[in-house]
């Protein structure tokens, strides 16, 4: 088998708060979108792959624990305090949490789903890069 291209599909509860979050905070461009009745779809480029962003889902704005929402989304970055300042001038209160194999923002975007963010550097190094 050969895969021609890879992506993850996020059902919401909140599509238009996702998508902002996801587009506008996180700064995904978007591909194509589809709207049919109550059904939307957002699809956003997701570095090499897409993160499609559906309705059909459910929301716990203050956020899912691991049991409800075993999936992590992860952005990594250039720099992290960067993105810190970035996320706050958007009003998303967030905190860098420094572990030793590198450090986190975790976040959760609008619908309650696990956000992270981490620096690329320190993901290379811990990958053998």
């Amino acid at each position: 088998m050969r895969l021609q291209r890879t992506g993850v599909i996020l059902n919401t509860e909140n599509h238009e708060a996702c998508v902002a979050f996801y587009r506008d905070v996180l700064a995904l461009p978007v591909m194509f979108e589809k709207h049919e009745g109550d059904f939307r779809l957002t699809c956003l480029e997701f570095g090499g792959a897409y993160l499609m962003v559906e309705t059909g889902g459910v929301a716990r704005p203050e956020g899912k624990c691991i049991a409800e929402n075993a999936t992590k989304l992860r952005f990594n970055v250039a720099d992290l305090e960067d993105a810190l300042g970035t996320l706050r001038a958007q009003g998303i209160e967030a905190s860098i949490e420094r572990n030793a194999w590198g450090a986190t923002i975790n976040l959760f975007d609008p619908d309650g789903n696990r956000v992270g963010l981490r620096e690329e550097g320190t993901f290379r190094q811990q990958a053998g890069e």
